[in-house]
């Protein structure tokens, strides 16, 4: 059965330092960080295997970037997937450590 994109929903969580994807109150994904010198080092982003390919991973990230723009935060990307897609794109250059 195929999970629509709108039952998985993100959520940000300052006090465990990550975001997590729920669907059907399932953790299906996370992304971690870690503050280090007054930035958020992302170090993992995992979705697990059978919800692949929807933009999950994308989303968890993105909500680590929304968050530290609030909290005048920068990013260091360490998680191979983060680093792709931040530095792949001007769009995140406001929040990057390099």
């Amino acid at each position: 059965m195929e999970k629509a994109q709108e039952d998985i929903i993100i959520n940000f969580s300052l006090r465990e330092s990550r975001s997590v994807a729920l669907y059907n109150d399932d953790i299906i994904g996370y992304c971690q960080y870690k503050e280090e010198n007054n930035a958020w080092s992302i170090t993992h982003t995992v979705v697990k295997q059978e919800f692949g390919g929807r933009g999950i991973a994308k989303r968890l990230v993105l909500a680590i970037i929304e968050e530290a723009r609030k909290n005048n935060k920068k990013i260091n990307p360490i998680c191979s997937y983060a680093k792709k897609m931040m530095e792949s794109s001007d769009e995140y250059k406001d929040v990057l450590t390099q």
